[in-house]
């Protein structure tokens, strides 16, 4: 099995295969909720002179009005990627005011919660539906874990990269190839992305206010002043005080083919939930939720890691993976990094495309659904105590100490590294890997341990942390010149959006939301937009 990784790793070090290697297309989808200087949410509506949420593409909002999301454009430079990223954020901050961006994922204080206001996009059929789902989750799951904030990353290996691991397995290089090729990545990524809350997961404390709209029954333990932690945690925001949804593990859900995920998914939106039929879909005349299924539409099953199309007008996500197949994918498992104005960094960048590459050139079995459970469940121990020295994981039904399973991954992610910095006459991704290795020496060094000794050495709370962190950062881009975008692009995108929005309002004037409603589920239940 090993010989097989050497001989990939070998042939894409070939020089002439430079371009396959520098051809990789990432973006970043950020989350940040917008707070007062007092350190609650913010209860002003999305800013006008961002746009219109709805039809903005790089400033939208995610479930609240409050919870802003920033999206990049796709580039194959991971410095312009940033150079965007930050952009969009100087831009949002000319826009709030005396208000900030708060810069952890768990949220700041959280009073009631009638302070979580749903997300509005407008009067428009589609925008409509994107606040009675959000209203949906509401009701489901109650509007606090609805608030957590996150980052995304979208990463796809290149054409030329794509077509090697063709040659090499004297397969067809087609989009079949490509989408099986995809679900061979996902797998692996599934069975070792435990990697990630460990060494980036930053949220190991959160403010005790949380919990009130929640339900969990883990164990914390507390500093004070109102905050509470896991002495050895990393992601509280991936644990089961974040978004989950228990049925969705009767689905069964595998990734073993895109037709066995779509299916899964498509039973899942058709499938009628016991638990949320309670809850009623219109009730004396106002709607509570989309429907009564195990999931409203396929964007609330949850996944740290999603296969991706860029949809047609009118598909939805599974019917856009049925026509073109997988076009990259996101991965969701990153909690915000305190430590960066924009939410992540170059270094964790090169990181993710190290790790991705790894579980595109490893060999990759079938996954059962059983092995799926079993790696959940490391996944989860990470999240709640990844930093015990003496945590185990099971590897193949064997508990196996993390500490030796992370010294064989970062072997491997070494020898990519080196191909890498090759192709791109670097020693970037090999300095990533070194930096990175001291957090296997030391679980302090990950940004868990970093967060967690800062609070508990200068003995301060998320609050005090976090509100420093948003005012040092807001003053850090503030004024700052634009580097990859100009300011009339921004105002060209903004008054784009705003007409949007309104030409689709004036379109669904006298348009019924009930058959535009009934008419996308029938839509939806179909395996093609056309149908």
């Amino acid at each position: 099995m090993q010989s097989q990784f050497a001989e990939l790793l070998a042939t894409l070090a070939k020089s002439e295969h430079v371009n396959a290697l520098r051809g990789i297309q990432r973006g970043v989808e950020r989350e940040t909720l917008r707070i007062t200087e007092q350190g609650k949410l913010a209860a002003t509506p999305h800013p006008k002179g961002l746009g219109a949420a709805l039809k903005h593409p790089l400033i939208t909002t995610d479930y609240a009005e409050t919870l802003m999301e920033f999206i990049t454009p796709v580039a194959s430079d991971i410095n312009v990627t940033l150079e965007q990223l930050a952009d969009i954020h100087k831009v949002t901050y000319q826009e709030l005011g005396d208000e900030l961006l708060w810069p952890l994922s768990m949220p700041c204080f959280v009073g009631s919660a009638d302070d979580i206001v749903i997300a509005q996009y407008g009067k428009s059929n589609t925008g409509r539906m994107k606040t009675l789902y959000r209203k949906g989750l509401t009701y489901r799951y109650g509007g606090g874990m609805q608030i957590i904030a996150g980052v995304h990353f979208n990463f796809s290996l290149s054409d030329e990269f794509l077509a090697l691991l063709a040659e090499h397995e004297n397969k067809t290089f087609n989009q079949d190839f490509i989408s099986t090729k995809y679900f061979h990545l996902i797998r692996n990524y599934k069975r070792v992305c435990w990697i990630i809350p460990y060494l980036f997961g930053a949220s190991p404390a959160i403010c005790k206010s949380f919990l009130q709209h929640t339900e969990d029954n883990i164990e914390f333990s507390s500093m004070g002043k109102g905050t509470v932690y896991r002495p050895y945690g990393t992601s509280l925001r991936m644990s089961d005080l974040g978004y989950t949804n228990k049925e969705q593990a009767d689905l069964k859900i595998t990734y073993n083919t895109l037709e066995e995920y779509v299916g899964g998914l498509r039973r899942a939106i058709t499938k009628e939930s016991t638990r949320f039929s309670k809850i009623g879909v219109k009730v004396d005349g106002e709607y509570r939720q989309l429907n009564n299924n195990i999931l409203q539409i396929e964007n609330e099953f949850y996944s740290a890691i999603r296969p991706k199309r860029v949809a047609r007008s009118g598909e939805t996500p599974t019917q856009a993976l049925e026509r073109g197949g997988v076009e990259y994918i996101e991965v969701r498992a990153l909690d915000v990094n305190p430590f960066s104005p924009v939410g992540i960094t170059a270094e964790q960048i090169r990181f993710l495309d190290l790790l991705l590459i790894y579980c595109a050139i490893s060999p990759s079995k079938e996954m059962s659904w059983d092995e799926q459970v079993i790696a959940d469940k490391n996944f989860n121990r990470v999240v709640m105590d990844g930093r015990n020295p003496r945590l185990t994981l099971n590897d193949n039904n064997y508990e196996r100490p993390i500490s030796d399973w992370l010294e064989d991954i970062f072997a491997d992610l070494q020898q990519i590294a080196k191909v890498m910095d090759g192709a791109n006459h670097s020693s970037d991704y090999s300095n990533t890997v070194a930096q990175q290795y001291r957090c296997v020496l030391n679980p302090e060094l990950t940004l868990s341990g970093q967060f967690l000794s800062h609070l508990l050495e200068n003995q301060i709370d998320n609050s005090e942390f976090g509100m420093t962190l948003a005012r040092q950062y807001k003053q850090q881009l503030t004024g700052k010149p634009l580097a990859y975008f100009s300011e009339a692009e921004f105002e060209r995108l903004r008054d784009a959006s705003l007409t949007a929005q309104a030409d689709l309002e004036a379109q669904d004037a006298n348009s019924s939301f009930d058959d535009f409603l009934q008419e996308y589920f029938r839509r939806a239940a179909c395996q093609s937009p056309d149908c």
